[in-house]
C-alpha cells in the first residue's frame, strides 16, 4: 500500500504580522500544559521525545494530536512506521519527562529507554507502563508549520491507570490542586451545585 502525501504548510509565507519570538515564548511559558511521552518503533528503531502540545481533535472517530520539533529523530520513525503511542506522565515521571527532553539526570543518557517501565501497545510502540493514561496512535495526516511536525493520529486503543498528572508551566513542573468552584451570591444557582447539574445527563 502506497504512503499517503502529506500536506505542508509554510508560515514563512503568511500575510499575518507575527510577534517576537521572546513574546510569544514569554507568554507561553505562562500556559500550563500535561506533559507526555510520544515513543514509535519499527524497522528505523525505537524513538521516543518528550512532548507538552498534545490535545483531543474529535471523539468520532477518537484522535489526537502531538507537536514534533522538525529536528527530533522521532520524526521520520514516526512517519515511517505510520503508528505512535502517547504516554501521559504523572507527577512521578519528572525524571523520564527530563531524560527524553534531552536533559537525563547523573547516570543517564538522551533518550534512555532504561528511564522508567515501558510496556508494547498493539502496534508495537512504547508506552510507559504506569503512565496516567496512554493512547496507541494510527497516523492519519502531518503537517509542517514553522519549526514543527503536527501528527494526527486516530486512537486504536487507550489505557487509563489514573494518578496525578504531571503539569509544567513557567518552565517548572507541577501537579493539579482542586479547590471551590466560585460561588456569587447575587447568583444562586452558581458554585459546585451548578456544575453537577450541568454533569447530570438528561
Amino acid at each position: 500500500m502506497s504512503r499517503p502525501e502529506y500536506p505542508e504548510s509554510d508560515l514563512g509565507s503568511a500575510t499575518v504580522t507575527s510577534v517576537p519570538k521572546t513574546q510569544f515564548r514569554a507568554a507561553m511559558a505562562t500556559v500550563a500544559t500535561g506533559v507526555t511521552v510520544v515513543a514509535t518503533d519499527g524497522r528505523l528503531g525505537r524513538f521516543a521525545q518528550t512532548v507538552s502540545a498534545m490535545c483531543a481533535v474529535s471523539d468520532e472517530p477518537p484522535s489526537l494530536l502531538v507537536c514534533v520539533n522538525h529536528r527530533s529523530p522521532l520524526n521520520e520513525a514516526i512517519q515511517a512506521h505510520g503508528s505512535f503511542a502517547v504516554s501521559v506522565l504523572g507527577k512521578q515521571h519528572d525524571h523520564v519527562a527530563d531524560t527524553f527532553a534531552g536533559r537525563p539526570w547523573p547516570g543517564k543518557e538522551r533518550w534512555d529507554f532504561t528511564c522508567g517501565e515501558w510496556a508494547r501497545t498493539a502496534s508495537g510502540a512504547p508506552r510507559v507502563a504506569d503512565a496516567v493514561a496512554s493512547f496507541d496512535c494510527g497516523l492519519h495526516t502531518v503537517l509542517t508549520i514553522g519549526t514543527h511536525h503536527i501528527y494526527v493520529g486516530v486512537i486504536r486503543d487507550a489505557t487509563v491507570a489514573g494518578g496525578t498528572p504531571l503539569v509544567y508551566s513557567d518552565r517548572r513542573y507541577a501537579q493539579p490542586e482542586a479547590f471551590a468552584p466560585s460561588a456569587f451570591p447575587a447568583f444562586p444557582g452558581s458554585g459546585p451545585g451548578h456544575r453537577d447539574e450541568q454533569r447530570t445527563p438528561r
